[in-house]
């Protein structure tokens, strides 16, 4: 399957952005007095924004993957 150039583009700018912001979220998440019990246990609040985390910088290397690979080919 052939992607356009400019598709593909945007999908490497799309995968860029997601791991570009997604750890800066991660980072203000940790810092926030819910990530963590009184014990300094991991809360679902953390658990859940990892996550979230870790699933869309996943897609986010998926989606720049695609879009060099539409380049390349």
């Amino acid at each position: 399957m052939e992607i356009p150039g400019i598709l593909a583009v945007v999908l490497i700018v799309a995968g860029v952005w997601s791991l570009v912001v997604w750890p800066q979220f991660l980072k203000r998440v940790m810092k926030d007095p819910r990530a963590r019990d009184a014990a300094g246990k991991a809360t679902k609040f953390l658990t859940v924004h990892v996550v979230l985390v870790t699933i869309s910088m996943v897609l986010g290397l998926a989606t720049a993957a695609i879009g060099i690979a539409g380049l390349v080919a």
